[in-house]
C-alpha cells in the first residue's frame, strides 16, 4: 500500500525526533553503540588472560554474549546472519575455554567442528596466528617477519609507515615490540587449544593468496626470517626505543593509541613488555582507553572496536536542522572537537595547515576527512541560518584541509593522501587486504557534496576532479562501490547525493542508469536490504531482508536524483512507516557498515534511527514544498 497520508507522516518525523532527541547529552553531542563481530569481545578475554589480569564479572557477561551470538551451526560470523568465519570462531572458542566453558559442552563441540572443516586453526588469518603464537599454540616461525628496523625504513623505501594507513600504523608499531619480544601469555588457567590444530607443530605459513607478487613476498619473507637473526643488536634497541617513543607520543590519554580497539590492546601488551618497567603510568592509562569501550548490559556484555561520536552527532544534527531544530549545543560541542594541530597526514602535506574532525572524541593524529565533510556541511546550514565569524572560521579551515586532502585521481581516502601502494597488500602480513587508505567513492562523494554545497569558485577545480573520479568508478549496471557502508546502496546513495549538485556530460544517462539500478534492487516489501557477503563479487545480488537504514540511503538517493515523486520512493516511505507504526521506532538485526571488506564489519545502532528520520523528513519537506529538488549535498 502506498504511503499517503500527511498526518500521519508528519507524526512520525515528531516522534522520532522525540526518541532521537532523548539521546543528545545535555552538551549537545551523541554517541550510539558501536558493535562489531566476536572477535573484539573475544580478544578482550584473551588481553585479560594474557596479562594475567582477570575481572571474573566482566569476563562471565562477555562469554555471556559470546554464547548469544553463536550462530546454528556452531561458529561465530562476521556480521549478523553470514557464514562462519574460521579465525571469528577460532578466537571465540578460546575466550570461551579460557573463561570457563567446557570443551566438551554442545557450544564447543560444533564450533571445534566448524573449525577442523575449515582446515583448523593453524589456517587462522595472521592476527589470529599472532595471538595463537603469543600463547604458545604455533611457533613464532609460522608468523610473517616483520622487523623492528621498519622504524627507521626511510620514505623512498617500497614498505614505510608512511605507505600504509593509518588503522595499520597504528597496530603494526605497538606489534612490531611483540613480534620482536616475543612473549608468552600468563594464561592463569593454563588451558590450551590444541584440539583445534590438525598440523599444531607444522610451521608452515598458510598463506592463501598464490599470486606472481605475493610468491615473491613470500620468497622475500623466508630470506628475512634467515638473516633478521643478523641483524645489529645495537640497532635494533635503537628501533625498539623508537617504536616505543612512537606510541607513547600517541597514546592518546583515556581514548587510546588511534582509538581504535586493536591498536590499544597491543600498545597495552607492548608497554607491559617494557625491560625497564618504565611505562607504569602509561598502562594504567592504556588499559582504561580499552575498558572505556565495554557496553556492559544487564546479562551480557561486549566490547566496541571504538565509538563514534563525532560521526553520530554530524548525523543527528543534520537530521535535526532538516527539522528547523535549534542545534547550536551540538554545534558548539563539535567546534570544540576541531583538531588544530598536525598528526600523521601532515608528512605527505607538510605545508597544509590543520582542520577537520576525527571520528571518535579525540584523536588528534589521526582526523578523518568523511567526518570532516560530514560536519563541514552541517555547520554551513546551521551558519545560513546563525551567521557567526566562529563558525565561518571553522568551515573555512575545513574547506582548506579538506582540498589539500584529495588526491591525485581526484578522490578522498579516509585519513590520508595518495594512500594507493596497492602491492602492499601482497606481502604476508597484510592477508586481510586492508593495509592501505585509498580513494574511495563514498568518502569522495561526502567531500564533493561539501565543496559543492559551498558553492566557492576557488574550489572549481577540486569539485570537477572529484566529480570525474566519481563518474569513473560507476559500475555498468548503474551502481557504486560502498567502501565503508553496505554496500552498493550505500555508495550508489552517496554518489548521487553528490553529483546531484553539479553539472556534467551525460548527467540524465548517469541518473537514469543509477536509479535503475536503486529500483531494480526493491524489495516487495517496499524496502532495501544489502547482505555484507556482497563485498564478494559472487554475492553481490545477495540480499537477506529489508533494513530502515538501507532503504533510508535508497529513499534519499532516488530523491538526490529527481525520483520523488517515483512509485519507488512513496513504497520506500511506506515501508520506513509501517515500520515504525507497528513498534514506534526503527530497529535493524544486520550490520549495515563495514570496516574493511571481507574482513570486518560493524553495526551502528544509531543507523537504523538517524537515517530513515532523515530520509522521511526530507521526504515530507520536500513534499510539501510541491517536490522541489534538494539542494544540500546530502
Amino acid at each position: 500500500m502506498i504511503f499517503e497520508d500527511k498526518n500521519l507522516l508528519s507524526d512520525i518525523v515528531s516522534e522520532s525526533k522525540k526518541n532521537i532527541s532523548k539521546k543528545i547529552k545535555n552538551d549537545g553531542h551523541s554517541v550510539y553503540e558501536l558493535e562489531a563481530d566476536v572477535t573484539i569481545p573475544a580478544e578482550y578475554i584473551l588481553m585479560m588472560h594474557f596479562l594475567g589480569d582477570i575481572d571474573v564479572k566482566t569476563e562471565e557477561k562477555i562469554r555471556n554474549y559470546i554464547l548469544k551470538i553463536q550462530n546454528e551451526e556452531g561458529g561465530w560470523p562476521l556480521f549478523f546472519n553470514g557464514e562462519s568465519n574460521l579465525s571469528a570462531t577460532v578466537k571465540a572458542y578460546f575466550a570461551l575455554k579460557l573463561s570457563g566453558v567446557d570443551e566438551n559442552s554442545k557450544n564447543m563441540l560444533k564450533a571445534k567442528e566448524i573449525i577442523i572443516k575449515k582446515g583448523g586453526a593453524e589456517r587462522s588469518n595472521v592476527f589470529t596466528r599472532i595471538l595463537l603464537a603469543m600463547f604458545g599454540e604455533i611457533s613464532w616461525k609460522t608468523i610473517p617477519t616483520m622487523p623492528i628496523e621498519i622504524m627507521i625504513l626511510p620514505k623512498w623505501f617500497p614498505f614505510n609507515l608512511q605507505k600504509i594507513s593509518y588503522w595499520s600504523r597504528t597496530v603494526l608499531v605497538p606489534l612490531l615490540i611483540i613480534l620482536h619480544k616475543r612473549p608468552i601469555a600468563n594464561n592463569p588457567t593454563g588451558k590450551n587449544i590444541s584440539e583445534l590444530f590438525i598440523e599444531r607443530n607444522s610451521e608452515k605459513m598458510f598463506i592463501e593468496n598464490k599470486s606472481f607478487l605475493s610468491r615473491v613476498f613470500n620468497l622475500i619473507d623466508k630470506i628475512l626470517k634467515k638473516v633478521e637473526v643478523y641483524f645489529p643488536k645495537k640497532n635494533k634497541e635503537y628501533c625498539l626505543n623508537l617504536a616505543y617513543g612512537w606510541v607513547c607520543k600517541r597514546l592518546n590519554s583515556k581514548d587510546g593509541l588511534g582509538a581504535i580497539f586493536p591498536a590499544m590492546v597491543n600498545a597495552l601488551i607492548a608497554l607491559t613488555l617494557n625491560d625497564l618497567k618504565d611505562f607504569k603510568k602509561e598502562i594504567v592509562i592504556a588499559r582504561q582507553a580499552i575498558d572505556n569501550l565495554l557496553v556492559v548490559k544487564k546479562e551480557y556484555a561486549y566490547c566496541q572496536p571504538c565509538v563514534s561520536p563525532v560521526w553520530d552527532t554530524g548525523w543527528v544534527a543534520y537530521g535535526m536542522i532538516e527539522n528547523n531544530a535549534d542545534i547550536t549545543n551540538s554545534v558548539e560541542w563539535l567546534l570544540s572537537k576541531e583538531i588544530n594541530s598536525k598528526g600523521d597526514w601532515s608528512e605527505t602535506k607538510p605545508l597544509l595547515q590543520p582542520g577537520g574532525w576525527a571520528f571518535q572524541y579525540n584523536n588528534s593524529f589521526y582526523p578523518d576527512v568523511d567526518d570532516s565533510a560530514l560536519v563541514g556541511m552541517v555547520l554551513d546550514r546551521f551558519n545560513k541560518k546563525k551567521p557567526s565569524k566562529k563558525v565561518s572560521d571553522a568551515i573555512e579551515r575545513t574547506r582548506l584541509w579538506i582540498k589539500g586532502m584529495q588526491s591525485k585521481n581526484g578522490g578522498w581516502g579516509s585519513f590520508d593522501c595518495d594512500n594507493t601502494f596497492s602491492y602492499l597488500n601482497k606481502i604476508p602480513f597484510a592477508d586481510h587486504g586492508a593495509l592501505l587508505d585509498p580513494p574511495t567513492v563514498d568518502v569522495t562523494a561526502r567531500c564533493l557534496s561539501f565543496l559543492a554545497q559551498l558553492d566557492n569558485k576557488k574550489d572549481s577545480l577540486s569539485i570537477k576532479k572529484a566529480a570525474k573520479y566519481i563518474l569513473s568508478e560507476q559500475e555498468k549496471d548503474g551502481s557504486w562501490f560502498g567502501r565503508w557502508g553496505t554496500n552498493y546502496i550505500y555508495g550508489t546513495w552517496s554518489a548521487l547525493s553528490a553529483l546531484s549538485l553539479v553539472d556534467f556530460e551525460d548527467k540524465e544517462k548517469v541518473f537514469n542508469l543509477a536509479t535503475h539500478f536503486l529500483k531494480t534492487k526493491q524489495r516487495k516489501d517496499g524496502g532495501w536490504g544489502e547482505d555484507g557477503a556482497t563485498y564478494d563479487r559472487n554475492h553481490r545480488d545477495l540480499a537477506k531482508a529489508s533494513t530502515p537504514s538501507q532503504t533510508a540511503w535508497a529513499i534519499l538517493g532516488l530523491i538526490a536524483a529527481g525520483q520523488i515523486q517515483s512509485e519507488n520512493v512513496k513504497k520506500g516511505i511506506s515501508y520506513l512507516t509501517n515500520l515504525f507504526s507497528e513498534k514506534k521506532n526503527w530497529e535493524e538485526k544486520y550490520y549495515t557498515a563495514v570496516g574493511f571488506p571481507k574482513v570486518f564489519y560493524l553495526k551502528y545502532h544509531g543507523y537504523a534511527e538517524y537515517f530513515p528520520f532523515l530520509a522521511v523528513s526530507r521526504y515530507k519537506n520536500l513534499r510539501n514544498l510541491n517536490y522541489q529538488k534538494n539542494s544540500y549535498g546530502v
